[in-house]
């Protein structure tokens, strides 16, 4: 069921604002929130009844129709019918955009018809906002059902064996993987599983911004790297935050000296960072937390 209309009527002649009263008194879905004899009144009416429709004389003391209209700002102002005597006014009236113009004396078919143009145009407006919020809410849903269809490039979870049963591993967890044969075995929250896969094929599963290959047969988390030392004859180990010590693969090295590089930049210079020479006869070196935190 359709809202009434809320009319406020504004003129500065006593008989024709009774005029409109008694005319919207015999109209359906029309509720009269007030009247006004005067520009300003009219101001103070609107601002207390936010009316849909004002009934407007355009030829008033003092402030007159086109002087309220300018007053107005968008958030208080009303669908006008301007309601003048002298029709000399219309176009600027359709000018400032009022819905319609209706001269006096007003009669009341023509008063129905302006307040039916009326009603239709808050309800194209409503409909467009309407659909506007429709559109917006199904771009919304859409993006969100887009985003649960794709398919996920990465593992987020695992399952592995682990004494005879399978178990759910988060790859956030996983510490570093190592491969035996056609196996390999996750290292994750101090646990060992083990999952039946070649290195090979489970590093594509996991994210490679956050495991790097440290060796033919070994993956490490990069976050969980805490130290690297290098050993005689171009060896080095990875220290882990659990404690585990991984062996680096002399091909290797461009990697970890890459992970190096890339976490010690985000805190310091490159100044000072260790080098990672591939050559036998290197002095046992330690780069630590400090260095890399």
């Amino acid at each position: 069921m359709m809202a009434d209309l809320r009319v406020l009527a504004v003129d500065d002649e006593p008989l024709a604002l009774r005029r409109l009263e008694i005319a919207l008194g015999q109209m359906r879905g029309i509720q009269m929130v007030g009247t006004a004899r005067s520009g300003r009144q009219a101001l103070e009416q609107i601002a207390a009844h936010r009316p849909d429709v004002m009934l407007l004389d355009i030829k008033m003391a003092g402030m007159g129709g086109f002087e309220v209209i300018e007053a107005l700002d968008d958030r208080n102002m009303p669908l006008v019918i301007f309601v003048t005597a002298f029709n000399a006014f219309a176009p600027r009236a359709f000018e400032v955009s009022a819905v319609d113009y209706i001269l006096k004396p007003v009669e009341f078919d023509r008063l129905q018809a302006a307040l039916d143009k009326a009603r239709q145009r808050i309800a194209a407006v409503d409909a467009r906002q309407r659909a506007q919020e429709l559109q917006a809410v199904v771009a919304a849903l859409r993006a969100q059902a887009d985003e649960a269809s794709a398919p996920q490039r990465y593992e987020s979870e695992i399952w592995a064996q682990r004494r005879g049963e399978f178990v759910r591993v988060l790859v956030r967890d996983i510490e570093w993987v190592e491969a035996d044969r056609d196996y390999v075995h996750v290292h994750a929250c101090g646990q060992s599983y083990m999952l039946r896969e070649t290195i090979g094929g489970f590093q594509e599963r996991l994210d490679p911004d956050a495991f790097i290959r440290v060796r033919r047969s070994a993956l490490v988390r990069k976050d969980c790297v805490v130290a690297v030392r290098l050993e005689g004859y171009g060896h080095f180990r990875a220290r882990l935050a659990s404690g585990a010590e991984i062996r680096v693969g002399r091909t290797y090295t461009k990697v970890m000296r890459a992970l190096l590089r890339h976490r010690h930049d985000a805190q310091h210079d490159s100044r000072g960072l260790p080098d990672l020479p591939d050559a036998a006869g290197a002095h046992d070196r330690l780069t630590d937390n400090s260095a890399l935190n």
